[in-house]
């Protein structure tokens, strides 16, 4: 259903280390950057499917309220990963991870970016 996903930053020098170390655990890994975006994609996919851009009309990013992306990530491990990396790299917490209530298996892990981007992994398997 969806082509790609773009999130926007004020800083792309400050972004990437943090999308790198938050996406790695994920199996994604940066394909594509330059002055104004960086773009991840996983290793079989030949397209970017996440893209951390500054705002095409030049305005400040910010942030949307209620806007989250949720990310798929393989194990819970990945999903631990995922948040002690971003706490590491200018993250903050927005829920540790854990399983919640939306079904048996839903474990999920919430962390705002440097530019206060809401993110989540999530592992809807039993491990």
């Amino acid at each position: 259903m969806l082509l790609y996903i773009t999130l926007g930053t004020n800083d792309l020098t400050r972004a990437r280390p943090f999308y790198d170390a938050v996406l790695a655990p994920l199996g994604y890994a940066c394909r594509r950057a330059d002055d104004t975006e960086i773009g991840y994609a996983d290793a079989d996919d030949a397209r970017c499917r996440l893209w951390v851009t500054k705002p095409f009309n030049r305005n400040p990013a910010t942030i949307g309220n209620g806007s989250m992306v949720a990310l798929v990530a393989s194990s819970r491990a990945a999903v631990d990963a995922f948040y002690h990396a971003g706490l590491a790299h200018g993250g903050t917490d927005e829920g540790a991870p854990g399983l919640r209530p939306f079904h048996a298996h839903f474990y999920a892990a919430y962390l705002r970016d440097p530019d206060g981007n809401k993110l989540s992994a999530v592992c809807e398997t039993p491990e």
